[in-house]
């Protein structure tokens, strides 16, 4: 038979230690979320001024490309538009919260369900960077397709 027992008193490191945690625990959701905002201006910003500068700029007609060539900036012009919206909504996501309502019932105790919706916050954050470098990349591969793809015969 296993008995179990008290183990020994906490020290006080221990406590200070348990403080810590508690507080680190408390401003966690708050520290994904400023960090979510800053990100989600930093690349707004960068995505304005990609296309506000005029660099978003090749052949201003691609029907005079190759034949496939213009198919294939349309592709990735699409490409990029699917990634920078699905970025955006994952920035917003992580900076705001979800779209929708917990019921009160399934409501978590607060270290716990902050604790959690910090983790999917930074999930959220993660993929939206990534995906809006990647609206930026095709975005730029489309450009580069419209200045050097060969034009019709």
């Amino acid at each position: 038979m296993i008995r179990v027992r008290p183990g020994p008193a906490a020290t006080l490191t221990d406590l200070r230690r348990a403080q810590e945690l508690a507080a680190l625990l408390r401003g966690e959701l708050d520290r994904v979320r400023a960090a979510a905002l800053a990100w989600r201006n930093g690349l707004g910003g960068l995505l304005v001024a990609l296309v506000g500068f005029s660099l978003i700029r090749g052949r201003s007609d691609v029907s005079t490309l190759a034949p496939g060539w213009g198919a294939l900036v349309g592709v990735l012009l699409l490409a990029a538009i699917i990634a920078g919206v699905a970025g955006a909504l994952a920035l917003l996501r992580a900076a705001h919260g979800p779209l929708s309502v917990t019921p009160v019932a399934e409501v978590p105790p607060a270290p716990l369900g902050e604790h959690r919706e910090a983790l999917v916050a930074a999930r959220a954050l993660r993929l939206g960077v990534l995906l809006v470098l990647l609206c930026t990349a095709l975005l730029v591969a489309a450009v580069g397709v419209t200045w050097y793809a060969p034009g019709q015969p």
